[in-house]
Order: C-alpha cells, then sequence, then structure tokens
C-alpha cells in the first residue's frame, strides 16, 4: 500500500513540474520568496467557509465555483473545486488558476484584480515546485495542487498556508479567484464571499455541492481529476 501511494506521489509531482516548466520555465528548487517560506497556518476559525461562483460571461464558457473551508484543528483551509463548460476551449489549455491579491472591481474587469497573492514576494517566476508548497505563491493554487485540465474538473485538497482570519496577509476571503489560459490571459473572475460563518464544521473534504447562485451542469457527470494537494491530503487523513 505504502509503495503503491509513494509511486502514485511521485508520479503526480512530475506531472505538476512538467505542467509548470512547460508554461514558466524550468522549476529551480530552493526558489522561495524574499520573505521566506509562508508558515503554516493553524490557528484559522472553525466553521468560516468562503465561496467564488464564476459569472455567465459571454466571452468564455468557463462554469462553477471554489469553496473554501476550515477544519476542526484550524490548521489551513480544505477547498473544494468543480468547474465545468470550457469543452470547447480545450486549445487554450491546460488552464491555470489562482488567488489574487484584490476583488473583482465593479465593471467585471479581471485585470482589476492585480497579482497573485504573494505576501512573501515569491514571484511566479521560475514556477514553485510542489514538494515544497512553502516555497510557493500563497495564492498559487496551480503552482501547489496542479493545473485545470479536464472538462468538467473537480479537486478537493488541502491547503496549509492560506488564512480565514481577516486582517491576516494570508486572508482569502475577500480577494478574487481568477482562471487563466496557458499562456496568462486572464478568462474569469469571481470575488470569495463570506457563506458560512458557524462553531463547528467536518475536517474531511467538502462535498461538491451547488452553492448559492451556482448555475448547474445538468448535463455532466463530474470527472475526477486531483491535484497534487489532493493526495497528500488524503495522506494527512491517515495520520489525523
Amino acid at each position: 500500500m505504502y509503495l503503491n501511494t509513494l509511486t502514485l506521489i511521485t508520479a503526480t509531482l512530475a506531472l505538476v513540474d512538467a505542467q509548470a516548466a512547460s508554461i514558466f520555465g524550468p522549476i529551480i528548487p530552493g526558489t522561495t520568496g524574499k520573505l521566506g517560506d509562508a508558515p503554516i497556518i493553524a490557528n484559522n476559525t472553525i466553521g468560516v467557509t468562503y465561496q467564488a461562483v464564476l459569472p455567465q460571461s459571454p466571452t468564455t464558457g468557463f462554469r462553477g465555483y471554489i469553496i473554501g473551508s476550515s477544519v476542526t484543528n484550524g490548521t489551513g483551509v480544505v477547498f473544494s473545486t468543480n468547474l465545468y463548460g470550457f469543452s470547447d476551449e480545450a486549445a487554450l489549455g491546460p488552464f491555470l488558476y489562482h488567488i489574487h491579491e484584490s476583488p473583482v472591481p465593479s465593471d467585471g474587469n479581471c485585470t482589476g484584480t492585480g497579482a497573485h497573492l504573494d505576501p512573501y514576494v515569491r514571484s511566479e517566476i521560475p514556477p514553485c515546485d510542489p514538494s515544497t508548497p512553502q516555497m510557493c505563491q500563497v495564492g498559487d493554487l496551480v503552482g501547489k495542487h496542479g493545473n485545470i485540465t479536464t472538462s468538467p474538473f473537480q479537486a478537493n485538497y488541502l491547503d496549509l498556508y492560506i488564512s480565514d482570519q481577516p486582517g491576516e496577509s494570508t486572508f482569502f476571503g475577500n480577494r478574487s479567484l481568477v482562471i487563466h489560459s496557458s499562456n496568462t490571459t486572464r478568462l474569469t473572475c469571481a470575488n470569495f464571499t463570506l457563506l458560512a460563518a458557524t462553531t463547528s464544521s467536518s475536517s474531511s473534504l467538502p462535498p461538491a455541492s451547488t452553492p448559492t447562485n451556482a448555475i448547474p451542469d445538468s448535463g455532466n457527470v463530474y470527472a475526477k481529476s486531483a491535484g497534487v494537494g489532493a493526495v497528500l491530503a488524503g495522506i494527512l487523513a491517515l495520520f489525523v
């Protein structure tokens, strides 16, 4: 079992490495932020959930959402991603997605979301090494957990370096989700908004249910495509 798991991790890391290298050049191991590595966030509030729901854009078929929820031990944020509707745009992929530092402006222009969430000043070049996610930009979900490669796309993973605490530099609840083509063109974007703030939560991965205001994909059965974060989250669950 453990040998098979290690083989799967190795293969997944190699795939993410190859995806990143093909877009931004080779990965240079050990590259970190000017302010150092991102620390593990261990003080998140239990029961807090934010969602970003993509709009009905006339310029792209991308639809869906991403939900970020705290876990029972307050360490990191579990993300559940469901994206669909972009089969006709496959030639523009593999697609990238990140948390950007600013919310979407009122005119809906994704350029107004600024750069990736990067409080430790790491920058996106060279690409981050998914085996050392603490050295990635905090908002670089692709670098840490893998590209969007299929339509529909579903992935669940634990990100240890994102905060649900307002005022923290790694807080994601007042920021935005941006989807890019492989050449980094911004295709669509959405703001994270507070979905729930309760006193209890579950440490398991959240179900891939349709959130408030999302448009369901009535004709598809979601194909599962897990990034490296999903693999690691599953392994972490074995020891919690």
